[in-house]
């Protein structure tokens, strides 16, 4: 289990080494509502409007026979906006899901970038076993996770250091980013709607219920869960039927 310390930033020579990332809800327009009328209007036109707040366990059967069946379009008519810190690794990998998302990230070129970095905490699995598509991930021993943390710090340190002797050179922010590692925090903006959001938890997300088995990586996992905790708080019927249909995107 990981410990309110282990997640608590850290510093050394100048730099802030975090374990964490943070996921804020900055904008939404997301509720069961707009799935129901969405989907009503296919049978009662303008009057699905009028149907919202008859029978909530009507409502109800509708989304859950929508998510079962597939019908996937009513799931569309929502939005939300999160602000989102993280690796810059994290983000290489979020930026594979392009339909039904928006982004805006943090720029390199345009500010000088902070010296905050990655450092696994000790509830990160350092170890692969196994070959590629059967492989798993186990424990790291003490001495592993001292090495990850003192070679990550060395590296970081070494790399912020030649980018502040590049920038103090008079060089370009775009240039002298180069030499800044995949390990340093970024953020942005992401927006999506609860079709494209469940896709993405479907793949970046492992959980007992999906009838589809994911091994994302750990800490774009993080990232979703997160996410995923904004939005079942928003849509709590829509969230039920994802979970009890195998967590499959319609």
């Amino acid at each position: 289990m990981t410990s309110a310390d282990d997640l608590q930033p850290s510093t050394r020579d100048g730099l802030t080494l975090r374990s964490d990332v943070t996921v804020e809800l900055v904008k939404s327009s997301a509720s069961d509502s707009d799935v129901l009328f969405a989907a009503r209007v296919s049978t009662l036109g303008e009057q699905s409007i009028g149907e919202l707040q008859k029978d909530p366990e009507r409502s109800k059967g509708l989304i859950n026979y929508l998510m079962r069946d597939r019908h996937g379009s009513p799931f569309e008519h929502n939005s939300l906006t999160f602000l989102i810190s993280a690796p810059i690794f994290v983000f290489r990998e979020f930026m594979r899901h392009r339909v039904g998302w928006s982004y805006n990230e943090e720029s390199g070129r345009y500010r000088e970038l902070q010296p905050v970095f990655y450092v696994p905490d000790a509830s990160r699995k350092l170890v692969q076993e196994g070959r590629p598509g059967k492989y798993v991930f186990v424990e790291g021993s003490p001495a592993q996770h001292e090495a990850v943390q003192s070679v990550l710090g060395d590296s970081y340190h070494q790399a912020y250091e030649a980018y502040q002797k590049l920038l103090a050179e008079g060089v370009a922010r775009e240039v002298a980013r180069a030499v800044l590692p995949v390990g340093l925090y970024s953020s942005m903006y992401a927006t999506c709607n609860a079709r494209s959001l469940m896709h993405f938890l479907g793949l970046r997300t492992q959980h007992e219920m999906a009838k589809v088995p994911s091994f994302p990586q750990r800490e774009i996992e993080m990232v979703g869960e997160k996410m995923e905790a904004e939005w079942a708080r928003l849509m709590p019927l829509t969230h039920a039927a994802f979970n009890a249909n195998g967590r499959v995107a319609p």
